[in-house]
């Protein structure tokens, strides 16, 4: 890639599109282009990388094991989303591991690149305070489902965090999900995310496609 498209590119992610001309073509020579399969380890829990990690494309998840190998998902990582930034701040090891669950490339800045470049860009200090806001407010939320909701409530909740409206009245999940992939992000086993997943279909909130994409029927109230 030319110098010229490497500076687009840095442009283009949120945590840096505030960095001013002269802040980003410093940053082109201490960030680092990867591309990494699918299932491909970004971070692992319990260690210490000392990267940031900024998703340019592809999928990648956000995952905790206990010692028995129990796996809970805690998030999905996209374009734009970066990982990292934590252990960086604090010091202390990767909280989870993160795997890549599609190819995809990411842009990978240093800790001592990444602490010179919040200390001399208010926004972009900013903006990573936003995103660690955002992520203990997801953290809130998904605390409070597994907390206060059954499963059946959680499963929809995840369904309906992930669907976008198709234009025609109802929601879509595009992106493929297996039953044990849900059952990872819920807390629940397989088996009884099937079980719940078949009462919907059952009761027409849902449909699986062929192409494994899922669509969600908003519930119309009956009139009186």
């Amino acid at each position: 890639m030319t110098k010229l498209s490497n500076l687009d590119l840095v442009r283009r992610v949120p945590l840096f599109s505030t960095l001013t001309e002269e802040q980003a073509n410093t940053l082109l020579g201490q960030v680092e282009k990867r591309r990494l399969v699918r299932g491909a380890v970004m971070l692992r829990q319990g260690e210490t990388s000392g990267e940031l990690y900024v998703m340019l494309n592809g999928r990648a998840r956000v995952v905790v094991a206990d010692s028995q190998g129990r796996q809970v998902i805690l998030a999905t990582l996209r374009s734009g989303d970066c990982v990292g930034e934590m252990s960086i701040i604090d010091q202390e090891p990767h909280s989870a591991t993160v795997i890549m669950d599609m190819p995809g490339d990411v842009l990978v800045l240093s800790s001592a690149a990444f602490s010179r470049c919040i200390a001399h860009n208010a926004a972009m200090a900013q903006a990573v305070m936003v995103a660690l806001v955002q992520r203990l407010r997801n953290s809130t939320k998904k605390i409070g489902s597994l907390a206060l909701m059954g499963v059946y409530g959680r499963v929809a909740n995840v369904l309906l965090d992930m669907a976008v409206p198709d234009g025609d009245g109802a929601f879509l999940v595009q992106e493929k999900l297996t039953k044990q992939d849900i059952a990872r992000m819920v807390g629940a086993s397989r088996e009884m995310v099937s079980r719940v997943m078949k009462h919907f279909e059952d009761q027409r909130f849902m449909q699986i496609q062929p192409n494994g994409h899922i669509r969600i029927f908003e519930r119309r109230k009956k009139a009186r």
